[in-house]
């Protein structure tokens, strides 16, 4: 490219990219912009070049890199490659907006770089079908989605990593959503919730008489996802001799059914995920080094939610707004975010999802309120002499009436679930909101939870 944009040729061109599309100096300063560009910023021409990149698509008088966020055209120039980065923008209503930006040097006559093109894919918001948790706009998070639109339009298999609670599951939904198999099934398998032999026959399938009770051929895991995404969760959990036969799985792309001869071709892309150190399990024999190298292709870490604090107020109010009651809570004052912020949430997304629909039930009809925020950082013991069923209903029955910890632990139990709580105590959903009201009462007059 020349020295300068030339207008009667280079803008003809550069308007025809459907994408907006800006070339900027190494001052930020904008030199060209195409129309895509101008509509989406809702700025015209003569007021656009020479201004700077950030003005414009930030709303901010700084660049993004004093934001503490990854500024491409930086990286561009000093490394002279190419770079994809996620960022949020502001459009020309001052709507905050994801984009995906793919930045490029642009060479001089003398071959330094001269400039940098940018053009600037949005990214709408997952379908709500998709459940998605990728909620807030943290820098940890910023980064994460930065990789997974990278990664989510190849076919490469992905591994997540991170604690129990993070959201790995709606990390792989978002990446299947943005996937070329979006519109293919979209399959969960949990290796830590299954046996070795019902694990392998979830996945594979068996055919009719390949063991007692196999009344019938039944398809695998493997095969209702073909042509789309099977998420292995907990793929650290998975017995050795299954690591050798999903090892096969992703060599040949076949699959044989339990008590099959024939080999059955499948299409699917697999997405795995673990909270354990694979790494850890590799040097101890307890898992395969070649199945690891190969999961491992694109490995992701999920960032736990003390890392990305920022997202707590909107992940509340989104889990607020899921439930029925969700217009007697909203919005949360200043005092409930900061005693949500407060926490260290050693169960991460999924602990924060338990305590704000403990919190709506605690609240009744009323605003939620800091007393309402009970953080349990110790489990209630459990006699295990004791059948579960049983034990749970004891809780109510030693002392012949209800406290706070046996409602805290039923709620947490039942996942917040009013009638599930009741059952776990023993007692009717009538006779247990009625005990939540007169809580809400005593907490009213004491400043705090106390024994019921």
């Amino acid at each position: 490219m020349p020295n300068r944009i030339r207008p009667s040729c280079d803008q003809i061109i550069i308007d025809i990219m459907p994408n907006p599309f800006v070339v900027i100096d190494s001052d930020f300063n904008i030199v060209a912009a195409n129309r895509s560009y101008r509509e989406r910023y809702g700025v015209q021409p003569d007021q656009l070049i020479g201004r700077k990149c950030h003005q414009i698509s930030h709303h901010s008088d700084v660049p993004c890199s004093q934001h503490g966020e990854h500024c491409p055209l930086e990286e561009v120039f000093a490394r002279r490659q190419a770079t994809q980065v996620m960022h949020i923008h502001y459009d020309g209503k001052g709507r905050e907006e994801y984009v995906q930006l793919h930045a490029n040097p642009l060479l001089g006559d003398s071959g330094q770089v001269r400039y940098i093109g940018e053009t600037i894919f949005p990214v709408t918001a997952p379908d709500t079908a998709t459940d998605t948790l990728l909620i807030g706009r943290s820098r940890p998070l910023l980064r994460m989605t930065s990789l997974l639109q990278r990664v989510a339009p190849t076919q490469t298999t992905a591994l997540l990593l991170g604690e129990s609670g993070v959201g790995k599951e709606e990390v792989s939904k978002y990446i299947h959503h943005y996937s070329t198999r979006a519109n293919g099934p979209f399959i969960v398998v949990d290796c830590g919730a299954l046996g070795e032999s019902l694990i392998e026959s979830e996945l594979f399938g068996y055919e009719k008489g390949a063991f007692t009770g196999a009344a019938q051929r039944k398809k695998g895991l493997f095969e209702a996802a073909n042509g789309g995404t099977l998420f292995i969760d907990e793929v650290g959990e998975l017995p050795l001799p299954l690591q050798t036969k999903l090892l096969r799985v992703l060599e040949s792309g076949q699959i044989r059914r339990i008590g099959g001869t024939d080999y059955i071709d499948v299409d699917v892309r697999i997405i795995t995920a673990t909270n354990r150190d694979l790494q850890r399990m590799v040097a101890a024999g307890e898992f395969r080094q070649d199945l690891y190298y190969r999961l491992s292709a694109f490995p992701v870490y999920v960032p736990t939610l003390r890392e990305r604090k920022d997202d707590i107020p909107q992940l509340a109010e989104h889990f607020l707004g899921r439930m029925e009651s969700a217009d007697r809570h909203l919005p949360l004052s200043a005092e409930v975010i900061e005693a949500l912020l407060d926490h260290d949430y050693p169960g991460n997304v999924r602990e924060l999802r338990n305590i704000i629909e403990r919190a709506a039930i605690l609240a009744a009809d009323g605003m939620i309120r800091p007393e309402h925020i009970v953080f349990e950082d110790t489990p209630v013991p459990i006699d295990t002499h004791v059948p579960s069923h049983r034990t749970d209903k004891l809780l109510s029955r030693r002392s012949g009436r209800l406290s706070v910890q046996d409602v805290m632990s039923a709620l947490d139990r039942a996942n917040g679930h009013r009638a599930r709580a009741a059952g776990l105590l023993g007692v009717s959903e009538r006779t247990l909101y009625r005990y939540i009201k007169r809580l809400k009462l005593d907490t009213c007059h004491q400043g705090g939870l106390q024994e019921g």
